[in-house]
């Protein structure tokens, strides 16, 4: 069930302009993890061959074990003259030699900062004891998180036959879960501009990271099935934004297109709080209840990412709920949803609680129910 909310009219304001992505990059997403809304979406859900960003998935399964207490950062893992024959200067590379006794965290810093395919499946090895442990690890992480368009067939996104996939959708609840749940190791192994292995000094590919305020991460990728991809993101007084771009026909146009969609984020949406929190919006029927109705209110602040100088003519904002509710019900119960929509457009959905507490009806009350909805 759904009731409109009234919103007070304001003078008419432009909607912002168009996100800056070209028509050549035919996906594209920008999600604001602050508010968990979508600012812009092109082919959000279609697959598509992640090429190297497939190591974010990989620098997480680390993140996750290292945190578990599982894998330590300290450990060193030799690499094997077999690694070395497959690996050395396939692709993008740190370039390890059989024999040489790398740590977790210099593997991880060779994942992250240079696409080491090279330090990924040593990683892989060092940590599971075999490459094919370490998929099976990323797939069952990549169930856990919810990730329905992903499956991975190799730890550093080599060409392998379309095995491994994924959508800009899944990768944006990847990158949601990588700064959120391990903000430290984040911050440690991520936004790197340079890394040195030996006498070898190689730079970071990522186009954001020193070059759009707030920019940390996250990874790039390029194979000729694949096109030119990213998965960035950027934090600015605590609002964090994360974009992905895949299958550009040219890497400057990625790249390009990137930072500009990151600032277009930043500079054409400014977080305000709409309703204040454990403020009452609406209420519900009920069914078996002591009472018809029960009040719903805002759990906390409903904060929204909004065009700037959106006026609130253009909103609306629904309470849906399935109902009615079957009683007890008690307070503070999550039982309905605010829908703000913007030109009729949804673009932030919260949840809403029981403000006060329902009893399930008595005998005469059921009866009285009873008579009143068969009155009606």
């Amino acid at each position: 069930m759904a009731a409109t909310l009234a919103i007070a009219p304001a003078p008419a304001a432009p909607a912002p302009p168009a996100a800056p992505v070209p028509d050549e990059i035919p996906v594209g997403l920008l999600v604001d993890l602050s508010t968990g809304q979508t600012l812009f979406a092109r082919e959000a859900e279609r697959r598509f061959v992640p090429a190297s960003v497939t190591k974010v998935m990989t620098a997480y399964t680390a993140f996750k074990l290292i945190d578990e207490g599982a894998l330590r950062i300290t450990m060193p893992f030799e690499y094997t003259d077999e690694l070395e024959e497959e690996w050395y200067a396939e692709g993008s590379n740190m370039f390890l030699r059989a024999g040489e006794r790398p740590t977790i965290g210099q593997l991880l810093l060779g994942i992250t900062t240079v696409s080491g395919n090279d330090a990924s499946v040593a990683l892989a090895e060092a940590a599971t004891g075999s490459l094919e442990n370490w998929i099976a690890l990323m797939n069952e992480n990549a169930r856990e998180l919810g990730m329905a368009d992903t499956h991975f067939g190799s730890a550093n996104g080599y060409p392998d036959g379309g095995q491994t996939y994924t959508s800009a959708r899944d990768l944006a609840v990847l990158a949601e879960a990588i700064t959120e749940d391990y903000p430290g190791l984040y911050r440690r192994y991520f936004g790197h501009r340079t890394l040195r292995w030996r006498d070898i000094t190689q730079a970071n590919h990522d186009p954001v990271t020193g070059r759009v305020d707030g920019a940390d991460g996250m990874k790039t990728g390029y194979t000729r099935e694949a096109g030119f991809t990213f998965l960035g993101s950027a934090e600015r007084d605590g609002r964090r934004l994360v974009m992905v771009l895949a299958g550009s026909p040219d890497g400057r146009l990625r790249d390009t297109a990137s930072r500009d969609l990151l600032e277009w984020g930043f500079d054409q949406f400014e977080q305000r709080t709409v309703i204040p929190g454990r403020v009452e919006v609406g209420s519900a029927l009920v069914q078996d209840g002591a009472e018809q109705r029960v009040a719903l209110r805002t759990p906390e602040d409903v904060i929204a990412a909004l065009p700037r100088g959106a006026d609130r003519a253009r909103w609306t904002m629904n309470v849906v709920y399935r109902g009615p509710v079957r009683a007890p019900i008690a307070e503070g119960d999550r039982i309905a949803r605010l829908q703000l929509s913007i030109d009729d457009e949804i673009a932030l959905e919260v949840p809403l609680e029981a403000a006060h507490p329902v009893a399930q009806a008595n005998p005469l009350q059921r009866v009285i129910n009873a008579v009143r909805k068969w009155a009606t």
